[in-house]
């Protein structure tokens, strides 16, 4: 394993219990990082297995929720130099004229209307030391749709566009805004798609297999770095070659 210098660096890691989040926080601990894993559930046993740290509980879609788990974490931490928001939910797999509604906006707050309340949480500390880094998590399904998960592939598609404004908006700044866009990763969520889904989803990736949680982790670790200095807006597919723009 590579590792990126994040020495002195305190990272937030939303969704950070399991899955593509635990794997970031795990890896930016054994760079040097100080990390907040903030999670609905489950976040504060997840830090104990992680040296330096914390778990925060915290709702990503709740205005409220979201300002409290800044304000603990900026007291135990000191400060955010990083943010990563991973958390989120895969939802129902239904056409879009058979979705229930209230099911279809519990994914957009989560996934989208989450990373905004993220980003703005995060950015005063940032811009007070013009310092930071941004990655958001994406997917491919943002850019391409997947059929009968309109309220996810729309909340993906949302989060690069709310990336490439924010990063367009602080490219005058020391602090820089990237999307990660993954294709399907071998995570526990997948357990919650059927598995025609699943079966469609690895029939578009040429490699012939699901991502690891550790190929999107070293890659996000990068996009964190010092060296992701003049890259801002953008997007990084690692989708095993289905992405094709």
């Amino acid at each position: 394993m590579n590792r990126i210098d994040m020495e002195g660096r305190v990272a937030v890691v939303t969704g950070g219990a399991r899955g593509i989040g635990l794997a970031i926080a795990r890896r930016f601990a054994q760079s040097g990082a100080r990390v907040a894993i903030w999670d609905l559930r489950n976040g504060e046993e997840a830090a104990r297995a992680i040296e330096g740290a914390i778990g925060v509980a915290c709702d990503v879609s709740s205005e409220a929720s979201v300002a409290a788990a800044m304000l603990e974490t900026e007291k135990q931490l000191g400060k955010v130099d990083i943010l990563v928001t991973s958390a989120g939910m895969t939802g129902l797999t239904h056409p879009v004229d058979q979705h229930p509604a209230q099911a279809w906006k519990q994914v957009v707050d989560v996934h989208l209307f989450g990373a905004f309340l993220c980003c703005r949480a995060a950015l005063p500390s940032m811009l007070e030391r013009n310092y930071g880094r941004i990655v958001t998590v994406a997917s491919v399904a943002g850019k391409e749709g997947n059929p009968n998960a309109s309220s996810y592939s729309a909340a993906k598609a949302g989060i690069i566009g709310l990336t490439k404004s924010l990063g367009k908006e602080l490219a005058g700044t020391g602090v820089r805004a990237n999307c990660i866009a993954p294709g399907l990763i071998d995570t526990p969520l997948m357990e919650q798609l059927p598995p025609e889904q699943v079966a469609f989803s690895l029939s578009k990736i040429p490699m012939g297999r699901f991502g690891t949680v550790e190929e999107v982790a070293a890659m996000v670790s990068w996009m964190c770095s010092e060296e992701c200095s003049f890259t801002t807006g953008a997007v990084f597919d690692i989708s095993g070659g289905r992405a094709t723009y």
